[in-house]
């Protein structure tokens, strides 16, 4: 007679679950793009690939999938919550919305200073983030974790505490500065060198289409505070 297969966690099993229909969500908005082969802004090849800007064009999934975020830190007192970029920005109203402590929204602005990337405040906001304010982040897409470390490091200048990070989408090798971290979909994409990729060997067509459009939405520079 032959062993039993060992039982699954049912926790891992429900959250597996969970993620497949989060994903799906994305797949529905258009956002999601599989068995491609994607030029990355990096030069870099993929097979998958995130639209960032359609992830939160559907109202009503992005107001339930918001809901999801704000329930996982329902338990954690929040003051404001924080974002950048559009996508990022209208998920946080539903996020807001949802959590039980009715936080304020707030958003950083991205941008380029001395060749350096980094996210100011907006003038009008910084009277609302004050020492001891408790800020979670909330973003659309996690992919290298620059901006939510600029977060991060933007919150504790102004002597405020970050009680947690939610996202749609987390690659899962991104670390986030020791803050708890709650994503809908946690998933890598493969990505190759041009000379390494088995798609190039093949000879499937390299779709460029996602670079020429980020090539219309670079940074802005900073200015920078007049200091003479």
């Amino acid at each position: 007679m032959s062993a039993a297969p060992p039982k699954k966690d049912p926790v891992a099993v429900e959250a597996e679950v969970r993620e497949k229909i989060h994903l799906e969500i994305l797949k529905r908005t258009g956002a999601y793009h599989a068995n491609d082969h994607v030029l990355l802004p990096s030069g870099q090849h993929t097979s998958e690939y995130i639209e960032k800007t359609l992830v939160t064009t559907e109202p009503s999934f992005t107001e339930g999938l918001g809901g999801v975020i704000a329930k996982h830190f329902a338990q954690w007192p929040v003051d404001l919550v924080l974002s950048t970029g559009p996508g990022a920005l209208i998920l946080s109203h539903c996020v807001a919305r949802a959590h039980p402590s009715r936080p304020v929204v707030v958003y950083g602005a991205k941008g380029l200073s001395r060749g350096k990337r980094r996210v100011t405040l907006p003038v009008e906001f910084q009277r609302l983030i004050r020492p001891g304010s408790r800020v979670l982040l909330v973003e659309d897409l996690v992919s290298s974790g620059t901006t939510v470390n600029l977060l991060i490091e933007l919150v504790e200048q102004f002597g405020a505490q970050v009680v947690g990070v939610g996202c749609l989408w987390r690659r899962t090798s991104v670390e986030v500065d020791g803050k708890p971290v709650f994503s809908l979909v946690s998933r890598d994409f493969p990505t190759y060198d041009p000379v390494d990729c088995p798609l190039c060997r093949k000879g499937v067509p390299l779709n460029e289409e996602f670079v020429r459009r980020s090539s219309h939405r670079r940074p802005s520079a900073v200015q920078e505070p007049n200091t003479s």
